[in-house]
């Protein structure tokens, strides 16, 4: 199949095509190198130099000073659901969670079993349908540290601000909007993210963390879930994923030759408000889950009046060259993943589909 189809899949998700191209080309030896990336040793010099150029461009991207440290991890962020706690929450071991989502439930729950989860704020009484205002958290000020996840792909929401959690460490699952936008570093203690959604291949875990919360780490944790371990040995306790370091590197390269996370957030707030215009101007057709002021710009969340209509519009959305628009197993309806390497022009397709697709159903 020659021609690329639009994937709005969740994740894995959309690579930029110029990084994929560059892939490829360099795929059978690396320039100057005679080997490929999927072959070279992580101890060797040519690894050396890509991983510190992938951590050089991410610092540059995201502005992290030296009080950070870098890893790329394994498991995934469903791993840091348990590293998080077991490393951060002595010893105290209690800590603060803030549910918005499925994937925030699933870091409680394996908070639960290290020490005391105060939930300062939910919204499952709404289907998770929006953020919680700052004024409903009831933070603990002597918790270990505050978790909160940022994007949340399953429902379609979007922390617009980070919350405001005075003296204790504030800890981010960004896997699904990493990158798409300037933060704040500075106000976080630890951020964590899969790199399948947003930043390169499945199988890659960013964390960045803040120097005096890796000596939390405890001698007695098992060595592979010891941040303290990971950083002494930058990351090569193991053997990492060669190739999805690489491929982040290249990622990383991309936005910056394209304008850097100002830019990429201006091209991801016009995306996300073309689709967005579209199911608002439907009159009902279509109907955005999330709240109009916690919309992600990352996973847009719609329902039709019925499942056979949905269903029927998978069928030939998928027919007509888009791929992934069925909406999570565990709430069903539709979802349209527009990560920063999804095209601008894609969503134009999308919205021109959707309003003919109306136009035929009504």
């Amino acid at each position: 199949m020659e021609k690329r189809i639009y994937n709005f899949s969740a994740g894995p998700a959309v690579l930029p095509e110029d990084v994929l191209k560059e892939a490829q080309e360099n795929l059978f030896t690396l320039p100057g190198v005679g080997m490929s990336i999927l072959e070279i040793s992580h101890r060797s010099k040519a690894f050396d130099k890509i991983i510190d150029e992938a951590k050089s461009d991410l610092r540059s991207l995201l502005n992290i000073n030296n009080n950070y440290e870098i890893l790329f991890l394994q498991g995934g962020a469903s791993l840091q659901f348990s590293m998080v706690p077991l490393n951060l929450m002595p010893p105290k071991n209690k800590a603060d969670y803030i549910l918005t989502g499925s994937w925030s439930k699933k870091a409680l729950k394996e908070a639960k079993r290290v020490g005391t989860v105060n939930v300062a704020a939910s919204t499952e009484a709404e289907t998770f349908n929006r953020i919680p205002d700052q004024s409903e958290l009831k933070l603990d000020p002597d918790a270990a540290y505050v978790h909160f996840t940022s994007n949340n792909t399953i429902y379609g929401t979007e922390w617009q601000n980070e919350p405001e959690v005075g003296n204790v460490p504030l800890v981010c699952d960004a896997s699904s909007d990493i990158l798409s936008k300037k933060i704040d570093v500075n106000k976080y203690g630890l951020i964590y993210a899969g790199a399948q959604k947003n930043m390169g291949p499945s199988g890659v875990t960013l964390v960045i963390i803040r120097k005096d919360l890796v000596e939390r780490s405890s001698d007695s944790l098992h060595t592979m879930l010891n941040y303290k371990i990971q950083v002494e040995n930058a990351s090569l306790y193991n053997t990492p994923n060669t190739f999805g370091i690489y491929i982040i590197g290249l990622v990383a390269k991309w936005l910056i030759k394209n304008g850097g996370l100002d830019a990429m957030h201006k091209t991801n707030k016009e995306k996300a408000a073309l689709l967005y215009k579209c199911i608002d101007d439907s009159k009902g057709f279509y109907k955005g889950h999330a709240v109009p002021d916690s919309r992600s710009l990352m996973n847009v969340t719609f329902r039709l009046a019925t499942e056979e209509l949905e269903k029927k519009l998978i069928l030939e959305a998928t027919a007509a060259g888009f791929d992934g628009l069925k909406g999570h197993r565990s709430v069903g309806g539709l979802r349209a993943s527009i990560y920063n390497a999804f095209p601008k022009k894609g969503v134009e397709e999308l919205v021109k589909f959707m309003k003919e697709f109306q136009a035929k159903n009504s």
